[in-house]
């Protein structure tokens, strides 16, 4: 008889049968610690060590793996707004690409970090963060897509489906209610089984839906339980009522707390085994844990690997030259173009290219990607705003003003033909939070730049949630001096989220650029020359005050989620805010009318002309909502069902179709634990925006 182990090696080709075949004859042969292992990350704080803390700088296992027996294991790359390795391209974050509304574009891009990861070794992607957005103070709110379910959904599915082309599994995070970032580890949010399930997780199934490999837990509380190890979010719901097959990981470091979390439904502690590992097999050789249990993980784990190891890839070989080249770059300048929100405009924009432009502010000067955490992109180049201006107009434009001397602001701004302020936030006012007390070693003069730093290391906090809505009052001030000396003042907010703009109606235009990535000095310039005419819209609201959103604190033990947030809860309360949901202005102007709207077996299905009025070209992003009987159950006056981008010539019409299936019309009822349509009059709002006033309505009867 041979000594010699059996060989689990995957390969191409494989029919689901002999997948079957291999997975099961793993966990045969496997040893329960080998078994055990394949549940855990491993390597992570060596190749941090190893690699002076340089986030993602080697790829590490992060799941699976059983060399004696060949079989596969997952190793890992994070990054939202692109590859957390090497240097890969950085696409606009997360939000920004939310503000599209594109999910054509948003499936390119999975597709370009898809292509990227295999080329540098890794794949499994944490690329899908779809939180929904509570609250604009929330730290990470520039790594997911908006406040609405239905445009979170979406827009994730898209990004996944895409990154899944090329046999990289992805990860959709964070599983659930996962929208406070300071006290992440500790918060126990509350929240009842019906706002559960119609506003914190439907976004979660979509993605699911659409064929999403792997779940990553988040590190707060859901009633009681640690999301890593609660059973009714990962068995429960993910698997009994949702059918999930593929696996669950946790969150990097303190993601579960209890060797039970794998009994729960967690089936990989990620980025070490600190309470799984020896723990878990302690945990089984006394009976604690069903030996079932892991092979059940394991099943799940391997099963996911082969499928994708088994298939045909789209290319023959990943190689380094595909990763930031020319295509991606384009594509992340597209993404910029695209993502842009034009807030207000006094018919300032766009601008001449003889016009005698100066630009205020320092941020204006620095390579402003977005957050330090995990999401760290380390791009080849990053263009500036002021690079950007600079190469359109020709000449090297020099910085007009910024905070630290705002009479000198003042007397360039009076100087001036067209002033244009770059201001906002960086990675120091808002972003994944990382206690100092996690860094290990002092900051490096590479890591202080945005495009280069790593989550660990620093020796102070870094990102967090932001306590305050509002411009920092320093560039507040250099606002305030720059439009009362030029009244052609353009405005231009880099950030994550929502910024309360009281001084809107001082500024000649307010285009929110996001955090825009490599290329977004080069988009910027496009904006503003007219090269490219904004089309995005707000993911989110912006309201008048603080007080119009629900309550938040960065530092809260336990904290209410209801049902109501963003639009709902505005329209709810009759506020009117500075920006509704899905606002941005275009240069050209659209109009919409003759709004049909019918049933069929399969749901409501309405269609109305879209038309270019204006006297250019444009885009318009086109939103049909829903509003309900409400006679049986409370429901918000409205919810987005259906969004649509469509570029129109000057004069050109298009009728814009929508289906909206039966599904997206129910409510979960509590009482029978199921999903119900409430008959009656259903209204469809359609138009260009979520404000009331700007919709038109028709209604059916179901």
């Amino acid at each position: 008889m041979s000594d010699t182990p059996p060989n689990y090696a995957p390969r191409k080709g494989l029919s689901e049968a002999e997948i079957r075949e291999m997975v099961e004859g793993v966990i045969k042969d496997a040893t329960l610690e080998e078994k055990v292992a394949m549940m855990s990350g491993r390597g992570f704080m060596e190749s941090m060590q190893r690699t002076n803390n340089r986030w993602g700088a080697e790829p590490y296992q992060a799941g699976g793996g059983c060399e004696r027996l060949g079989a596969p294991a997952f190793y890992f790359t994070d990054g939202p707004r692109g590859v957390a390795r090497g240097n890969s391209t950085c696409f606009p974050t997360t939000m920004a690409r939310g503000a599209s509304w594109d999910c054509d574009l948003e499936q390119r891009i999975g597709e370009a970090m898809g292509k990227e990861i295999r080329a540098q070794d890794c794949n499994l992607s944490g690329a899908v963060c779809i939180n929904l957005l509570r609250h604009p103070g929330w730290g990470r709110a520039q790594e997911t897509y908006g406040e609405d379910p239905y445009h979170l959904g979406e827009m994730g599915a898209a990004l996944s489906t895409g990154i899944q082309t090329h046999n990289v599994a992805a990860t959709v995070k964070h599983f659930a209610v996962n929208s406070i970032e300071n006290s992440r580890f500790k918060v126990d949010v509350k929240v009842d089984d019906r706002t559960l399930r119609e506003v914190y997780l439907p976004h979660f199934k979509r993605v699911l839906d659409s064929g999403c490999a792997t779940v990553m837990s988040a590190y707060n509380k859901m009633n009681g339980e640690y999301c890593g190890q609660n059973h009714d979010l990962l068995t429960n719901i993910l698997r009994g009522e949702w059918g999930f097959e593929g696996f669950v990981h946790s969150d990097w470091i303190f993601g579960v707390y209890k060797p039970y979390g794998a009994a729960a439904g967690l089936d990989v502690e990620n980025p070490e085994p600190i309470y799984f590992g020896q723990n878990l097999i302690k945990s089984v050789k006394k009976g604690a844990v069903a030996p079932s249990v892991i092979d059940t993980a394991c099943r799940r784990i391997l099963t996911t690997a082969y499928k994708l190891l088994a298939a045909e890839d789209p290319f023959e070989a990943y190689t380094i030259d595909m990763v930031a080249n020319e295509e991606h770059v384009a594509l992340a300048r597209e993404a910029a173009e695209k993502s842009a929100v034009l807030l207000t405009n006094n018919g300032v924009l766009p601008l001449r290219k003889s016009s005698n432009v100066s630009v205020f502010g320092s941020l204006a000067t620095i390579a402003n990607t977005g957050d330090h955490g995990s999401s760290t992109v380390r791009p080849p180049h990053v263009v500036t705003p002021l690079q950007g201006l600079s190469t359109y107009v020709g000449r090297n434009l020099t910085l007009a003003g910024d905070e630290t001397d705002l009479e000198q602001a003042a007397a360039a701004a009076r100087d001036a033909e067209i002033a244009i302020v770059i201001v906002g936030t960086t990675a120091d006012d808002e972003g994944e939070y990382i206690p100092g007390n996690l860094s290990t070693q002092s900051e490096t003069s590479e890591e202080k730049s945005a495009e280069n730093a790593g989550p660990l290391g620093s020796g102070k906090d870094r990102g967090g949630d932001r306590r305050k809505l509002r411009l920092p009052d320093h560039q507040q001030a250099l606002v305030d001096t720059v439009t009362e000396n030029n009244p052609n003042t353009i405005v231009v907010l880099v950030c994550g989220s929502a910024i309360i703009c009281d001084w809107a109606d001082k500024a000649g235009a307010i285009l929110q650029t996001f955090y825009a990535g490599m290329e977004g000095g080069t988009a910027l310039a496009n904006l503003l020359y007219g090269e490219v005419n904004p089309s995005g819209k707000l993911p989110f609201s912006v309201a008048y005050s603080e007080a119009d959103y629900p309550f938040f604190d960065p530092d809260a033990d336990e904290i209410e989620y209801g049902p109501l947030h963003g639009y709902t809860l505005l329209e709810s309360t009759e506020t009117e805010p500075m920006f509704w949901f899905g606002h941005g202005l275009s240069y050209t102007q659209f109009s919409y009318r003759a709004l049909k709207a019918r049933t069929t077996a399969e749901g409501i299905d309405a269609e109305v002309t879209l038309v270019n009025t204006g006297d250019t070209a444009g885009t318009e992003i086109s939103q049909l909502y829903i509003g309900f009987p409400g006679d049986l159950v409370y429901r918000p006056n409205k919810l987005l069902r259906g969004f649509e981008r469509t570029t129109l010539a000057l004069g050109a019409r298009k009728t814009i179709r929508f289906h909206v299936p039966l599904e997206q019309l129910k409510y979960y009822d509590t009482s029978t634990g199921t999903w119900r349509i409430e008959p009656g009059t259903h209204t469809i709002h359609v138009g260009g925006t979520s404000d009331p006033a700007a919709l038109l309505n028709a209604s059916v009867t179901i």
